[in-house]
């Protein structure tokens, strides 16, 4: 529904195409759904979340309020605002198609950690760019006194990183660009095309993507803040797999495993030994001779000497033989 109370009807097409693109995928990403709620939410504003959302007037970016009243909430939540359904669809179906393939890349709690990364960084870049202006040149007008509102400088972050390293050809509005260079395209072409739209917060999130990629070449080490998310995580799982290790049956290693076919003669067990999965009327690893149950593999007399293979040695041989 746009400002006026009136719905266009773009939102329910955008629920539905984003229910299909997760309904095909294997692993559902959740962050990225996270993200796509949480946008489509803020918009719609259904029932007691009106009263508590700050209005959109309130947190509008503007690099002189912020400056001048040191207003954080204006610098964190004008991202996820958005002044019609036209830009918010826009917007989600690009988060939609770049979310759903940095998240299945890097994992969710990496991808979690990188979006509050370049959050933060589009916005502190585009407020440098709006003060350095005005201090230099005197553009208060223009970029100073701007308002601006929504995800797009995030998104422009993350497509730099997502086609960083592509020697793929992309179609950016009708022309065929390089990949790489696809995000400094489509700045200029939404300039030259779409009236109205934040250049400088766009800028600001194609930089906050390069710097990123650059900061992260230097840094070899883990990410802290995905490190806190995975522990977060963990947490809030916790009480769910004590309750499924309670209710749930759970397989010991070694014994019956049943392989998805589901009939009685493909029975297998997995030997603990080697981990090869065997036949289920088999009593000996057909890999490396170890019973049913037994951690280790029998010892071996070959030419008088005796040889005990190791774990390792016993997967890379599986490997060879089956490729599995």
């Amino acid at each position: 529904m746009d400002r006026r109370g009136r719905s266009s009807g773009m939102i329910p097409l955008l629920a539905a195409h984003a229910f299909y693109e997760y309904y095909r995928l294997p692993r559902k990403p959740p962050v990225t759904a996270g993200l796509l709620a949480a946008n489509t939410l803020i918009y719609l504003r259904p029932g007691a979340l009106d009263a508590l959302l700050p209005s959109l007037d309130e947190v509008w970016f503007n690099a002189r309020l912020i400056l001048k009243y040191k207003d954080l909430r204006r610098f964190f939540l004008s991202p996820f605002y958005h002044v019609g359904e036209p830009h918010l669809v826009y917007n989600m179906l690009s988060l939609l198609w770049k979310g759903v393939q940095l998240e299945s890349q890097m994992g969710s709690a990496e991808f979690a950690s990188m979006v509050a990364t370049l959050l933060a960084m589009s916005q502190g870049i585009t407020l440098l760019m709006a003060k350095s202006l005005y201090v230099l040149f005197h553009y208060e007008k223009a970029y100073f006194a701007e308002y601006s509102v929504g995800f797009s400088g995030v998104l422009f972050a993350m497509k730099v990183v997502l086609n960083a390293y592509s020697e793929d050809m992309a179609h950016v509005y009708g022309l065929l660009v390089p990949a790489r260079y696809a995000a400094w395209a489509e700045l200029i072409l939404i300039q030259m095309f779409v009236p109205g739209v934040s250049f400088i917060g766009h800028l600001g999130g194609i930089l906050a993507g390069i710097l990123y990629l650059r900061l992260m070449g230097f840094y070899s080490g883990s990410d802290p803040l995905a490190l806190i998310l995975r522990r977060i995580c963990g947490i809030v799982r916790w009480p769910f797999r004590f309750i499924r290790g309670l209710f749930g049956r759970r397989r010991q290693p070694g014994t019956w495993r049943r392989s998805p076919s589901g009939s009685g003669e493909s029975t297998r067990w997995r030997c603990q030994a080697c981990a090869y999965d065997n036949h289920g009327l088999l009593s000996i690893c057909e890999m490396c001779g170890t019973s049913r149950g037994m951690r280790s593999p029998p010892r071996r007399q070959a030419s008088g000497q005796s040889e005990d293979l190791s774990l390792e040695e016993l997967r890379r041989r599986r490997i060879e033989r089956f490729g599995r």
